[in-house]
Order: structure tokens, then sequence, then C-alpha cells
């Protein structure tokens, strides 16, 4: 692999680019809290090394060059963007505060893995079904890699760069959300979690119906 601080730059870029990932992880943070978006760093990072290893063995590119592959991976990640933003954008919200005591600990904790593990599973599945990824690990790798390079572990190594910019990036916000949830009034914590609702459908029309 050749020219790290490219790749970094473009790595860096890509990261801070606001998208679907962006919007799902404030929504999770705003409505279950820090736990619940962590887990769901987790769940979208799983899926970026799941493209980078499909990329190094050919998958990514047939599935970028197959019109019929990509068109069925967009229309199923816009639905589920689309299902995820009218959710919560549809949902009720309990009068009970974030920090709300449960009557009781031990089912109040299992609730609470239960939720993280449903924003893990979100996370993956939104990484998982964005057919940009599959496109943009075609596109990127090879511009990074010498011909004598093992493709394998360099395609997990700028996975994993990918990763960790992710996951420093996504953190900080949601850290800063969860923050952010704690001070202010349940009705415009409501509102927020309208707002990036709203973004989830919006993305998931525009992803249904762009050109590829």
């Amino acid at each position: 692999m050749h020219s790290m601080p490219a790749f970094l730059a473009v790595a860096a870029a890509v990261t801070l680019t606001p998208g679907p990932a962006f919007a799902l992880l404030v929504q999770v943070a705003a409505t279950h809290g820090r736990r619940a978006a962590l887990a769901n760093i987790a769940g979208n990072s799983l899926g970026v090394l799941v493209w980078g290893v499909l990329s190094a063995l050919g998958v990514s590119a047939l599935i970028a060059a197959n019109e019929l592959a990509c068109d069925v991976l967009r229309l199923a990640g816009a639905a589920f963007l689309v299902f995820l933003g009218l959710r919560t954008v549809l949902a009720r919200r309990s009068q009970d505060g974030p920090d709300a005591a449960a009557g009781d600990v031990l089912l109040a904790r299992a609730d609470s893995v239960r939720t993280a593990t449903r924003a893990a599973r979100k996370g993956l599945l939104n990484s998982l079904a964005n057919p940009k990824l599959a496109v943009f690990f075609v596109a990127l790798f090879p511009q990074f890699l010498t011909p004598d390079t093992a493709v394998l572990p360099a395609a997990m190594a700028m996975a994993s760069v990918i990763v960790v910019l992710d996951v420093a990036w996504y953190g900080m916000v949601a850290l800063l959300v969860d923050r952010f949830r704690r001070a202010v009034a349940p009705r415009l914590l409501r509102r927020i979690e309208q707002v990036t609702g709203a973004l989830l459908v919006a993305f998931g029309l525009r992803l249904a119906v762009e050109a590829r």
C-alpha cells in the first residue's frame, strides 16, 4: 500500500460527510442514549469490515458491476431507511425521562441489552444494505495498492483505518447527543428524534430514486 496520507485524507472525508449512518446514529443516541449509540457504531463498523473483506474477494466488484444486484441492494437499503425513519417519526414516546427509575433492576438491564442489540443490528444492516459502500471500496482500494501487495491484508488494514476514524468521530457525536438529551426538555428531544427520522426517510427516498 502506498500514499498513506492521501488515503487518510480520503477516509477522513468519507467519515466526516453526513449520511444515513450519521443520521441513524443521532436518532439512536437521542432516543436510547449512549450505550445504544455505541452499539450502533459497533454494528456499522462490522458492516464496513465485511465490505472490506468482500472487496478483497472481488464480491464488491461483482455487485457494483451487476445492475440487478446493485438495484436490489439499493432498494433494500432505501426501504430499510424509510422504515426506520417513519417508525421514529410516528412513534409515541414514553413520558418518562431518560433517567426514569425502573421497577425492577434486572428487567431494566435486560431491556437495555435488547435495546443495544437492536441498535447494533440497525447499524449493521444499514451498512450492509448500502450499495455505495460496494462502489466506494471498489473505487478506493485499487488506487492505494501496489502490484506486489497482498490484497486481503491490505483491504482489511484500510477498512480498519476507516473503522477507527468512524469510531472516533461517531463516538464523539454519540457522547455529545447523549449529554444533550439529558439536559433538554422531553418535548424538544422528541422534536429532534422526529427530525432525524425525517432525515432517514429523505436519505432512503434519495437512495431509491438516484441513478447509479
